[in-house]
C-alpha cells in the first residue's frame, strides 16, 4: 500500500480527537485564549450542553485582520517562539482553533484598540472563508455551534446535555478560582446563571465564590517554600470533608491541572484525619520556574511532568500537615450547623397541623389538679439526675499556679471551655465564652493516646526482633539501589536491610509491633513507592496503623462515667495536642454551637 499525505481537513480532525475530547474541551481552550489576550471579563454562553452552542465572549486585546487568518491554521501561536522551556502562557500549542474549526462550525470575530472596525471568519467542518470587516467591540467572540457534526462517531460518544453542561461549569469554576482578577459570567438556556464578579487579589473571596462561604469560615491558609518552589493556597480542616474530590483543585503556575502527584499528596496530608471514603477540600498553587516542569505531555495540556516530584510531593504533604497542625484542631462550622437544622426541622414538625380525635375529658392528658396535689414527673423526679450539674467547674478545678488566659472577671478562659455535665456516659458538654461544646469522650480520648503513641514512635528508634534466617528478596537492580539509599531511615524504624548480591535485599530485622509479617512484600511496596514518589511510606504507615488500633482498644470508653476534673483535663490535653479535632478514623471530636446560634434556636436575635 502506497503512503500518502493526509489532506489538511483530516490531520485537524486527528488532532481534534486529542485536543477537543468533548464540550468542556472546547471551553477551556477559548477560556485559556481569553486570558492570555489580557481578558478582565469573560461571558461564557451554551446551549445543548455546548454542543449546540458555545460562544466566549472577552474584552482582551483582540487581533488584527492578519493575525486572525492565522489564527484558524494549525501551529500558528503568538505565545512560544523557540523553545518549549520557558511557557508562561495557558495556550502554546497553537492547535485548539482550527481543531474546533475542522469538527464544528466555527465563527471568529474581533477588534484590537487602535482599529476602526473589526474583523470575523468562519470556518466550517474545514471549510475556512475569506476575513471580511465586521462591527464589533474590542476583544474577540469565540462562536462554536454544532461541534462534532463533522465527526458524527464522536457525536455519539457525548453524555447527556446535563452531564455535558456541568462539565463546562466545572471548568469555568476552575478558571475562575485561577484568577481571581477576571469577572466569569455562564449563562445559557440549558443552565442557571454563574457570575463570579472580580475580587483583584483577595483570593479567599474568589474561593468563596466557588465553593461556597462554608469555605472561607473552614480554611486554612498555606504558604510554604522548599529549595525552588513555593506553595501557596488554602486548606480545609479535616472534619470538612466532601462524598468526592470535585473540590480539590491544583494549579501550576497559574494553570489548572489535574495530577495525579498532587492529588496523591493532598491524599497523604490527610491520612488518619479523614474517614474512608471522604475527602478534603483543598485549593493549591504551585509556584516554580517554568523549566522545571513539562506543561507539554499532553494536548489538553491538564497533565504535568515536575522535574523533581519528591520535592513537590514532599512541600505538598509539609506544608499541609504544617497548616493542619497550627489550626486544623478546630471543629467544622457545618457541625454546628447541622445541630441547627436538626434542631429546625423538630420545631418545624411540632408546628405542622396534626389530625386530632374529639376531645373529651377522659382522653385529654391535661387533669384539673387541687392545689395538694403534687406535680407528676417534678416531684417524683429523682434528683441524683441532676448531681452532675453540681459538680465543680473547670475553674473550680484548674490549678492555681496555671498560667492560662483570663476573661474581664479575672477567671480563667480555655478554647474548649469548662466540663458542665456528661450526657449518656459518653457526651461531655462544656460552656465557652461564647457558646458549647459537646466533645466525644471515646474519639477525643483515642486521638490523645495515638498521638502520644505516635511522638514515642518518631522520637526514638523502633524496637526490632531479627529474624532466625535472614528472608532474601529478589528485585530489580535498580530496585535495590533506591531502597539501599534509604536503608538508615528504616533502621530506625524496625527494618533491618542488607545487599545481598546485585539483585536481591536480604532483610534481618523487622519491627516488633508488627509481630509476624511478609517482610518480603513490605520490601517490594516500598521498592514500588521509591519509583514511583522517591518517599517511602509504607513502612511508616503500618506503624502508625498499628499504633491507631492500639489506640482506639486503650481510650477511654463509651459508657464510663467520668468526674468533672477528669472531663476538664481531657479538655485541656485536647487544647494542646494536635489534631485533636478528630478521631483517628477522621470523625469529629467536638462540635462547637455559639451563642448566638443558640439564641437564634429560641428567637432571640
Amino acid at each position: 500500500m502506497a503512503i500518502k499525505q493526509l489532506s489538511e481537513t483530516l490531520i485537524n480532525q486527528i488532532a481534534a480527537g486529542e485536543v477537543i475530547e468533548r464540550p468542556a474541551s472546547a471551553a477551556k481552550e477559548l477560556i485559556e485564549n481569553a486570558l492570555d489576550a489580557g481578558a478582565t471579563r469573560i461571558e461564557v454562553a451554551t446551549a445543548g450542553g455546548g454542543k449546540t452552542l458555545l460562544r466566549v465572549t472577552d474584552n482582551g486585546s483582540g487581533m488584527s485582520p492578519a493575525d486572525l487568518e492565522l489564527a484558524i491554521r494549525r501551529h500558528c501561536t503568538s505565545k512560544i517562539d523557540i523553545a518549549l522551556t520557558d511557557i508562561r502562557t495557558l495556550g502554546f500549542r497553537g492547535e485548539a482553533l482550527p481543531s474546533i474549526g475542522s469538527v464544528a462550525r466555527l465563527s471568529i470575530t474581533t477588534r484590537t484598540a487602535g482599529a476602526g472596525e473589526g474583523a470575523a471568519i468562519s470556518v466550517t467542518g474545514g471549510r475556512t472563508e475569506p476575513v471580511r470587516p465586521s462591527p464589533a467591540n474590542v476583544g474577540t467572540v469565540v462562536e462554536v455551534r454544532d461541534l462534532f457534526f463533522a465527526t458524527p462517531a464522536r457525536l455519539k460518544f457525548m453524555k447527556s446535555e446535563k452531564a455535558e453542561a456541568a462539565a463546562i461549569s466545572e471548568v469555568v469554576r476552575r478558571m475562575a478560582i485561577a484568577f481571581p482578577k477576571v469577572r466569569f459570567v455562564l449563562s445559557g438556556s440549558d443552565r442557571s446563571t454563574l457570575d463570579f464578579p472580580a475580587t483583584g487579589d483577595d483570593r479567599l473571596a474568589r474561593m468563596a465564590q466557588v465553593l461556597g462561604k462554608d469555605f472561607r469560615d473552614n480554611a486554612i491558609e498555606i504558604d510554604a517554600e522548599r529549595e525552588e518552589a513555593r506553595l501557596t493556597g488554602f486548606a480545609g480542616v479535616p472534619t470538612f470533608n466532601r462524598g468526592n474530590s470535585l473540590q480539590q483543585y491544583a494549579f501550576v503556575n497559574g494553570r489548572p491541572v489535574q495530577d495525579k502527584l498532587i492529588l496523591s499528596a493532598i491524599r497523604a496530608a490527610y491520612a488518619e484525619t479523614i474517614p474512608q471514603g471522604r475527602y478534603p477540600v483543598a485549593v493549591l498553587s504551585i509556584t516554580l520556574d517554568p523549566a522545571l516542569v513539562d506543561v507539554n505531555v499532553h494536548p489538553a495540556k491538564s497533565d504535568v511532568r515536575f522535574r523533581d516530584p519528591g520535592l513537590v510531593r514532599g512541600l505538598i504533604i509539609g506544608a499541609i500537615r504544617e497548616a493542619l497542625t497550627r489550626g486544623g484542631d478546630r471543629a467544622a462550622t457545618t457541625g454546628a450547623q447541622g445541630i441547627m437544622r436538626a434542631f429546625r426541622t423538630e420545631a418545624y414538625r411540632a408546628e405542622q397541623p396534626r389530625a386530632q380525635a374529639p376531645w373529651t375529658a377522659a382522653a385529654s392528658p391535661y387533669r384539673p389538679m387541687g392545689f395538694d396535689e403534687p406535680a407528676r414527673g417534678f416531684a417524683e423526679a429523682p434528683q441524683a439526675a441532676f448531681a452532675e450539674f453540681a459538680q465543680p467547674s473547670a475553674r473550680d478545678t484548674a490549678p492555681a499556679a496555671e498560667t492560662t488566659a483570663r476573661d474581664g472577671t479575672g477567671e480563667p478562659t480555655f478554647p474548649l471551655g469548662a466540663a458542665r455535665a456528661q450526657l449518656h456516659e459518653n457526651y461531655i458538654v462544656a460552656q465557652t465564652g461564647d457558646g458549647l461544646v459537646i466533645v466525644d469522650q471515646h474519639a477525643a480520648h483515642e486521638r490523645l493516646v495515638f498521638e502520644a503513641m505516635r511522638t514515642a514512635l518518631h522520637s526514638r528508634p523502633v524496637p526490632a526482633q531479627a529474624l532466625l534466617i535472614p528472608e532474601i528478596v529478589d528485585l530489580a537492580e535498580d530496585d535495590c539501589d533506591r531502597l539501599m539509599v534509604h536503608a538508615e531511615e528504616f533502621l530506625r524504624l524496625g527494618l533491618a536491610i542488607e545487599r545481598f548480591g546485585p539483585g536481591a535485599i536480604a532483610v534481618r530485622e523487622t519491627p516488633a509491633m508488627l509481630g509476624e509479617m511478609d517482610a518480603s512484600g513490605l520490601v517490594r511496596q516500598l521498592a514500588d513507592e521509591l519509583a514511583e514518589w522517591d518517599t517511602a511510606n509504607g513502612l511508616t504507615g503500618r506503624l502508625e496503623y498499628l499504633a491507631a488500633t492500639m489506640a482506639c482498644h486503650g481510650s477511654v470508653r463509651s459508657g464510663r462515667r467520668m468526674r468533672p476534673e477528669e472531663m476538664n483535663a481531657l479538655l485541656r490535653q485536647m487544647e494542646a495536642t494536635p489534631g485533636s479535632g478528630q478521631c483517628n478514623h477522621g470523625r469529629p471530636t467536638y462540635i462547637e454551637l455559639k451563642l448566638a446560634d443558640i439564641e437564634r434556636l429560641f428567637g432571640r436575635s
